[in-house]
């Protein structure tokens, strides 16, 4: 594929397994490169503080690799989606106390949902089940973005709506804790919210068959209107990889 080739490093304090990235992060900044709407396929877990060139095509064609091997790809793809009606400010505060992650949690350092981050570190949003909602699998979680995660113009860059959008997917489709990794997301941002607004960030299960499991997010702003939705495919890992 010929394009531009340029670098694209991860900081350890995105990390969502320990020794990789949070998947919606990187998802962001592979996207952030395309000049159109994209599509990002993980093809495995991208490595934390690693120089990894990254080929950018005009259209949104982008190729990231690892040494030999090809970590992300990511295609041109306008995302169509519809959205739960949005989930108050208080049943979201009260549905992230019954998070499971917060008792047991496969990766409790991630920088999105882990339990063990500090508020100015990682995003600490914990979805939990919504009570009195129909929906499939629903999660919702508070947010509230802190200054670490803003662009000059006091707004959160949107790298970190990507992230924000990805683990209250998993939570929609483990509620038994089972151990599954993003493997294709792809978001739309209508206004990236500003430093400090109070927000509430929703999962639901779509559908999914055997170890693949599709779900759903979005993020919505202080007076209720939506400002992100994203569609994420999630694969469980095989049991000889998972280590079982």
């Amino acid at each position: 594929m010929s394009g531009a080739t340029t670098l694209l490093t991860v900081a350890p304090r995105f990390c969502g397994p320990p020794a990789s990235a949070n998947g919606g992060y990187f998802a962001g900044l592979v996207a952030a490169l395309a000049d159109v709407p994209v599509r990002v396929r993980l093809r495995r877990p991208p490595p934390l503080s690693a120089a990894m060139p990254v080929e950018v095509a005009p259209g949104g064609r982008i190729v990231v690799r690892h040494g030999e091997e090809v970590v992300a790809e990511a295609r041109p793809e306008a995302l169509s989606l519809a959205v739960p009606p949005a989930v108050s400010r208080l049943a979201a505060v009260e549905a992230s106390l019954r998070c499971r992650g917060l008792q047991q949690h496969v990766f409790p350092r991630c920088f999105v949902c882990g339990p063990q981050r500090a508020r100015g570190d990682g995003l600490r949003i914990f979805a939990g089940p919504v009570a009195g909602r129909a929906e499939p699998g629903l999660v919702a979680s508070p947010w509230i973005p802190d200054s670490s995660l803003a662009l000059v113009d006091g707004r959160v860059a949107p790298q970190f709506m990507w992230a924000a959008l990805d683990c209250p997917g998993y939570f929609a489709i483990a509620a038994d804790g089972r151990v599954a990794l993003l493997a294709e997301h792809v978001a739309r941002i209508e206004r990236r919210l500003r430093i400090d607004e109070p927000a509430v960030a929703i999962g639901w299960r779509i559908g999914g068959e055997g170890r693949l499991h599709e779900a759903g997010t979005a993020l919505f702003g202080e007076d209720g209107e939506q400002v992100a939705c994203a569609r994420a495919l999630w694969i469980e890992p095989r049991r000889d990889a998972a280590g079982d």
